[in-house]
């Protein structure tokens, strides 16, 4: 439990939830972590616990301590991040291929998670309540690239509404068969999960489910004689695997992308391993300073080998 904080309503204040003040007041608390202190009975007014919903005047003096933070249940691994930017309210990192964001996908699987605990160990200031990396959105496993990660509950709702509200530019560099007749274009199309195929998504045709909206822009930067592509794409929505199912919709399946329906180019002296996304770039305001951020994260080796071709 923190120290026990005091404060008085201030002036012109006239029966206000306490919630709301104090949320108010505090911004660097989350109302999630009030709602944990009005439930530990850890906010009290003339010394007596009362409920989130109590409504208060100018000149109430309200006594308050926020419950001790959790430990996550998950231990921290040491890995050799590749740290792109880091302060002490956010980092982003350059996650490798085949490297999972969250636990889940394996009861003993080493996560990007587990390495961001152990390298923020000390850092963490208990995002919804629990010891940990707060990470704001996902790449796919066999996605490499930019990925950030909140250290403090001000910050994670801070980068939270930066992606809802899409004021975010986010790029990704894509290997994808064929060549395309055009040299640009967009791609504003619904996405939905495939029902028959829970695991894939796909886009939303016209009588068929409704899907949700998505759009895609894409540059095609160079083309390869042995049949691909490198397409830039700028995502404006953040849909579960947008890029692939948007670059098949026109006609170009990503290279090794075996779920969407790649096949082997015969003129490849060898195989993609792997889905060939690459989360390349990221400019945004910084949560707390405003600071514009313009971020690259380098090709990894697989990648520039098919770009040399």
């Amino acid at each position: 439990m923190s120290d026990p904080i005091q404060w008085t309503v201030p002036e012109g204040v006239y029966k206000q939830r306490i919630d709301k003040l104090l949320s108010e007041a505090f911004p660097d608390h989350s109302r999630a972590d009030f709602q944990r202190a009005f439930e530990s009975d850890l906010v009290t007014v003339d010394g007596k616990p009362v409920p989130k919903n109590r409504k208060l005047t100018e000149g109430t003096v309200v006594h308050f301590s926020m419950p001790s933070i959790q430990k996550l249940d998950m231990g921290p691994v040491e890995m050799d991040l590749e740290i792109v930017y880091e302060d002490e309210h956010m980092v982003v990192v350059n996650k490798p291929a085949g490297l999972v964001v969250h636990p889940g996908a394996g009861p003993d699987e080493v996560t990007l998670a587990h390495g961001l605990l152990h390298h923020c160990r000390g850092q963490l200031s208990g995002i919804g309540g629990v010891e940990r990396p707060g990470i704001v959105h996902r790449l796919d496993r066999e996605t490499s690239g930019l990925i950030m990660a909140a250290k403090t509950d001000v910050a994670h709702r801070a980068l939270s509404e930066l992606f809802q509200s899409r004021s975010l530019v986010k790029e990704y560099l894509a290997l994808a068969c064929g060549v395309p007749e055009l040299l640009s274009g967009v791609i504003d199309r619904p996405i939905e999960r495939n029902p028959n195929q829970r695991h894939k998504m796909r886009v939303t045709t016209e009588g068929r489910g409704r899907g949700r909206e998505s759009r895609t822009d894409w540059n095609a930067v160079r083309s390869f004689d042995a049949g691909y592509t490198l397409f830039r794409c700028r995502i404006h929505t953040g849909r579960t695997h947008q890029i692939r199912v948007h670059l098949k919709s026109i006609g170009h399946i990503i290279l090794g992308d075996r779920t969407y329906g790649y096949r082997d180019l015969p003129k490849l002296s060898c195989q993609p391993q792997r889905v060939m996304l690459h989360s390349a770039y990221l400019k945004f305001a910084h949560p707390i300073t405003g600071e514009e951020l313009e971020l690259e994260a380098e090709l990894p080796e697989d990648f520039r080998r098919f770009q040399q071709s």
